[in-house]
């Protein structure tokens, strides 16, 4: 589910669909979906995007880095289209399936695992759908606990009893009353997804959650499966924020780099970064094609950023193909990419993260 569109984001998702938001350097969000997907041996994935998707199917042009490239399965990816008997985009995500449910009725696969493109972690699904035929449950969703004073009303939240069956099933509460929420990751027979949602259609309904798990969750056997590991969701200019700021830490650095399975991605042919003298650089992750000529602390540079001399830049994220002329001071702060930041410029997020877009000079034909 990589379609989505939202405004907690602000000017981050005008130009591209939250699952291509770049994370951690070198990676988009997507990636982490489909690594698990690729690592989990599924061999089958079929992406359904909408909003803004170019920069998005510009990355998944090739379907080897995630090695889907294979004669049996693949990479598919979906878009909405005009036929005779739909002329709509996707209305939601019940929808979004129907639409495409050619796909489903031609697989041969007997489980379905469904994904957003927006979550940061590693899980092995095939570990959720052992849970699920023992549970003999019709649908399964993965629930995270989160910690204490996190806030819980911008997911789904849910409340089991002690055998694991979901008895309530709450969407972005007004108020949360548990602290378990769903991570938007599902496990369900093919054959029921498919049933389900032509009834959805049928009663003009179209949201995955809202018309079939809450309303099903006293009828069907629906059951939660704990997430232990690192899960994030970037939904809003903040959790995106935090997440990137989340790699500088080493464990969860190691756990994504280093520990096995890996987590792949589009690998474009860069050279290393270049750390020119004046260059001073203390717990930042700096990504190749990057040259530097000032101070980097507790930052995060994406791919060819051009840090001029005596610049500062602290807690902050700069993304793609960004130039930070001389004597520029960042101060979390998340610039935009392909923006020119000209010499002597300040920015400083004052009341929390502070988005940074320039008019481009270098792009102007």
């Amino acid at each position: 589910m990589a379609g989505g569109n939202n405004n907690r984001m602000r000017e981050l998702s005008r130009k591209r669909a939250i699952a291509a938001m770049p994370i951690a350097g070198s990676y988009r969000s997507i990636d982490f979906a489909l690594s698990n997907m690729s690592n989990s041996h599924i061999q089958k994935v079929a992406v359904l995007t909408q909003y803004n998707s170019r920069s998005l199917h510009e990355h998944l042009s090739s379907s080897k880095w995630w090695d889907f490239g294979r004669k049996q399965g693949g990479l598919y990816v979906f878009t909405p289209t005009v036929t005779a008997d739909n002329s709509f985009w996707y209305r939601g995500t019940a929808d979004a399936i129907y639409q495409n449910l050619d796909f489903l009725k031609k697989s041969h696969e007997p489980y379905v695992v469904i994904a957003s493109g927006d979550g940061i972690y590693k899980m092995d699904y095939n570990k959720v759908l052992e849970y699920h035929i023992a549970k003999k449950a019709d649908v399964t969703v993965v629930y995270k606990e989160l910690a204490e004073g996190e806030d819980a009303t911008r997911f789904g939240t849910v409340k089991m009893d002690e055998d694991g069956r979901i008895q309530e099933f709450e969407e972005k509460p007004m108020v949360a009353s548990s602290t378990k929420i769903s991570t938007g990751i599902y496990v369900i027979r093919r054959r029921q997804l498919i049933e389900l949602v032509e009834k959805c259609a049928s009663e003009e309904r179209f949201d995955f959650v809202r018309d079939i798990l809450i309303r099903y969750k006293g009828l069907k056997r629906i059951y939660g499966y704990k997430m232990e590991q690192y899960w994030s969701n970037i939904s809003t200019v903040d959790a995106y924020y935090k997440a990137n700021m989340d790699f500088l830490k080493p464990e969860i650095r190691d756990y994504f780099f280093k520990e096995y399975p890996d987590v792949y991605s589009k690998v474009d042919d860069l050279p290393p970064a270049k750390y020119n003298p004046g260059a001073n650089v203390k717990n930042s992750l700096v990504s190749s094609g990057c040259i530097l000529n000032g101070t980097v602390e507790n930052s995060i540079l994406f791919k060819k950023v051009f840090v001029g001399n005596n610049c500062v830049i602290k807690n902050s994220i700069i993304l793609n193909d960004v130039y930070l002329g001389d004597n520029s001071y960042i101060e979390n702060c998340i610039v935009e990419s392909r923006d020119t930041i000209r010499a002597n410029s300040c920015y400083k997020g004052e009341d929390g993260v502070k988005i940074v877009i320039e008019k481009n000079d270098r792009y102007i034909i």
